[in-house]
């Protein structure tokens, strides 16, 4: 098997499908909520929640079978029902109209895989075992979280803020670059970590 290449993908404003919309179809579902992405459901049966969040228009649901037509100008395609004969089908249809499609917990019919996910605002860290062992990737995942607490994700913007003005300013190309490395540089970076962490520290006491 080749190596997986690693992307982060805009989804704002693409037509996404999810085919299944039990309990696994809604955390991959509530996982695309925040994407921007238009998304469809099809499903015979949904979760209360699912359901809720198409009577808030923030999906679209249609509690019916799938058929082909389902897949019609879709971008991505997500797939997370307990028949492996309509994921299958799903999938061969899929890879003939050339769309990425996902099957929920079977690598061998995923174009791409799900990775475990820390976000801390802008800051997100993304971790794959190309569908060998995501209990592995949830354990890296979990340790990541307790180095990066929540206080990142306000360094991060700052950073971004900070950045935005210093390409803006009259410096110079080579003074720009030493103060934009400066700024994520390894003694910054440990710095930042450490008064992160007792400040931590400081609200648990």
């Amino acid at each position: 098997m080749s190596s997986m290449f690693p992307m982060f993908v805009k989804l704002e404003a693409r037509p996404v499908l999810v085919v299944g919309a039990g309990k696994v179809g809604e955390v991959k579902i509530n996982g695309l909520l925040n994407s921007g992405a238009r998304i469809r459901v099809v499903a015979v049966r949904s979760t209360d929640a699912v359901r809720e969040w198409a009577r808030r228009g923030e999906i679209d649901l249609d509690e019916r079978s799938f058929t082909p037509a389902d897949l019609d100008g879709v971008f991505l395609a997500i797939v997370a029902t307990a028949s492996r004969s309509l994921n299958e089908a799903v999938y061969r249809e899929a890879q003939r109209r050339g769309i990425l499609c996902n099957v929920v917990d079977v690598p061998e019919l995923c174009d791409f895989f799900y990775p475990a996910v820390v976000q801390r605002g802008g800051l997100q860290i993304a971790v794959s075992t190309s569908g060998h062992s995501p209990s592995l990737a949830q354990r890296i995942r979990q340790d990541l979280e307790q180095q990066f607490g929540p206080g990142f994700a306000e360094w991060v913007a700052e950073l971004g803020a900070t950045r935005r003005d210093v390409l803006n300013s009259d410096l110079d190309p080579a003074t720009k670059r030493e103060l934009l490395q400066s700024l994520a540089s390894r003694q910054a970076f440990e710095a930042k970590l450490a008064e992160l962490v007792l400040a931590e520290k400081g609200d648990a006491a």
